[in-house]
């Protein structure tokens, strides 16, 4: 038997042994195996035999698969399960010095629980809510001592999830919440510490994304694959929103967004209508077998064409012959934009300003071959066919004769406008020109031309050679075969190439920086500490930075930039740009650039 005792305070301590868990659902089967793991003895509570039992296979299938992959030995999986006593009375809990609830996401299933808790604990004894969106203050009203009451949500599965919100209320007692963050720390999960609001941190931030997601898709601005590959290549993140609505359950990611709506009446978590249709129509997503998507069967994650999927007969075609490729710029991300072409066999002219300008592209596309070629992942001769493909101009009239000419200058309304105006009278009836502006109305730009039918937006990522993602973004001007050739030409370039509007954020920026503008908001209001958020973004949705740690890499004042777009464009209040965020760009806290942004770097 172990147990764990918390430092002694002022405040008092407490030592644990035995755990209650009362529901052995997943969730709850995954709790009592994350605790009896690490040596404690579990009661684990059901209302009635069948269940229990569901509960018993649910532990004994997860424990088996840890066996099958050698994380544990046969005698320890029976050591685990023997330290678990199974029951269908609470009252078995009367020993329990800590007690999880993981039952139904009801309130008044939970309050019962918590009212009959009372009469059968010890009074020092935690009790504690696993709920994922409910009033944790309003589930503690039940209990006597409410101060004893506090939320331990853990994410799905348990025994793999290292992310442990712990929740206190306004009348949390201080040991009990420092006693609760010990004992998750000793079960090796990272716990962090938010307030009592709807959703928490992981959720808040996670569902107002996806509900942003819904109503894009409702919309028709993007379809459902290019709004999932945007997300899936344009931020890496593992699964694209709708599938991931699809995972979660269409029912279950109405209550969440439901519930916050409710108790922050804020409008961005007002479940989009189409995600109530759904619901209403039995869609809930992969346990239903069609959601978003379709599946080949309930509960398979395995998706199949629907009415709704594209047909390879459709794949885009070039309809335009681009032979040579014309590039402005002579930056990052118009460097990286002339060696992926090159690279793909296309004879590439590029104009920069000045001559040095011009020799830094050939510079820097020799340095990033030298690397790959010193890791075996490129050959000398492979670096002498690309440069060999590559030509530096500073004078613009030199572009007369390419087929495709992308823009890659500064994100300035005006400098591209002049720019647009001049390839207008330089560049040869039928070429197709094309920026790489992440934020500004490409309309404004195909305007100043004679030709706006073939003004187009080619949105890369930076860096382009690396990142897969290219926006194809459309004016209401745009000839169709221009975006099908440009679609087409990023496939033949190595590019995951999606298709939308223009308007502001396009697909990824318009979904990514709401989702961090709420980060902001959430840590201006003193809800979590930024370390804290960024690791249950990480931990708790597996995504690749937390909020603060991508906005200091972005850059705080290009991201305010953009939230404005957004802003002045959709005039939602939502995404007014949180004051804090304008207050450290006006101080010049920029993030890694300046060395000091949501963190200080000049010290690291």
């Amino acid at each position: 038997m172990t147990s764990v005792t918390t430092p002694a305070s002022s405040t008092g301590s407490r030592t644990f042994r035995t755990i209650g868990v009362i529901g052995l659902g997943t969730m709850g089967a995954g709790i009592g195996e994350v605790f009896a793991r690490n040596g404690f003895d579990v009661i684990g509570v059901e209302v009635g035999e069948e269940a229990l039992e569901r509960g018993r296979q649910h532990l004994e299938h997860s424990t088996s698969r840890a066996v099958k992959r050698g994380k544990m030995t046969e005698e320890e999986q029976a050591e685990l399960i023997g330290r678990i006593t199974f029951s269908t009375s609470l009252k078995d809990l009367h020993d329990a010095d800590f007690v999880v609830e993981a039952v139904v996401e009801s309130l008044e299933v939970k309050k019962e629980i918590f009212r009959q808790l009372d009469e059968i604990v010890a009074p020092d004894a935690i009790l504690a809510t696993n709920t994922s969106s409910l009033s944790v203050t309003e589930i503690s009203t039940a209990n006597s001592r409410p101060g004893r009451v506090i939320g331990v949500h853990f994410f799905n599965p348990a025994p793999v999830q290292n992310l442990v919100e712990i929740v206190r209320t306004v009348v949390t007692e201080p040991d009990v919440l420092a006693d609760v963050q010990e004992l998750v720390g000793t079960l090796g999960k990272n716990p962090v510490v938010c307030g009592d609001k709807a959703g928490f941190i992981a959720n808040t931030l996670l569902f107002g994304y996806l509900n942003h997601a819904v109503a894009m898709y409702e919309g028709h601005y993007a379809s459902r694959e290019d709004i999932d590959a945007a997300m899936r290549f344009g931020c890496g993140y593992p699964m694209g929103p709708l599938a991931l609505l699809d995972l979660i359950g269409l029912d279950t990611a109405y209550e969440i967004l439901d519930t916050m709506y409710k108790q922050g009446r804020d409008r961005l978590h007002a479940p989009a209508p189409l995600l109530k249709q759904y619901v209403t129509a039995g869609l809930l997503g992969r346990k239903s077998g069609r959601g978003f998507y379709t599946y080949e069967a309930p509960d398979s994650p395995v998706v199949v064409a629907d009415a709704h999927t594209p047909s390879a007969d459709d794949a885009p075609r070039l309809r335009h012959d681009v032979k040579r490729v014309g590039v402005v710029g002579t930056g990052t991300m118009a460097s990286g934009i002339v060696e992926v072409f090159a690279k793909a066999g296309y004879d590439v002219l590029y104009v920069g300003r000045a001559k040095d300008k011009v020799d830094g592209v050939v510079a820097t596309i020799t340095r990033n071959f030298d690397k790959q070629i010193q890791r075996g992942k490129a050959t000398e001769d492979d670096k002498v066919g690309v440069l060999g493909r590559v030509n530096g101009t500073t004078s613009l009239d030199d572009l007369k004769d390419v087929d495709l000419v992308v823009e890659a200058i500064a994100e300035d309304l005006d400098v591209k406008t002049t720019l647009f105006e001049n390839l207008d009278e330089i560049c040869k009836p039928g070429a197709i020109l094309a920026t790489t502006t992440s934020s500004l109305p490409i309309i404004s730009l195909a305007r100043a031309t004679s030709r706006p039918q073939d003004v187009v937006g080619m949105h890369f990522f930076n860096p382009a050679t690396i990142m897969k993602l290219v926006e194809v973004v459309s004016t209401v001007a745009t000839d169709e075969a221009v975006t099908e050739t440009v679609l087409a030409l990023c496939a033949e370039v190595g590019k995951v190439a999606v298709t939308c509007g223009d308007r502001a954020g396009f697909i990824v920026n318009a979904l990514l920086f709401p989702y961090l503008n709420d980060a902001v908001k959430m840590l201006e209001a003193h809800y979590a500490t930024a370390d804290d958020i960024d690791t249950a973004m990480k931990q708790g949705c597996a995504l690749p930075m937390g909020p603060f740690e991508l906005l200091d890499v972005v850059g705080n004042d290009v991201s305010l930039a953009i939230q404005r777009e957004l802003y002045l464009e959709f005039r939602e209040p939502g995404f007014a740009p949180a004051p804090l965020l304008e207050h450290l760009v006006t101080a010049g806290y920029l993030g890694r650039k300046t060395q000091r942004g949501f963190r200080d770097y000049s010290t690291r």
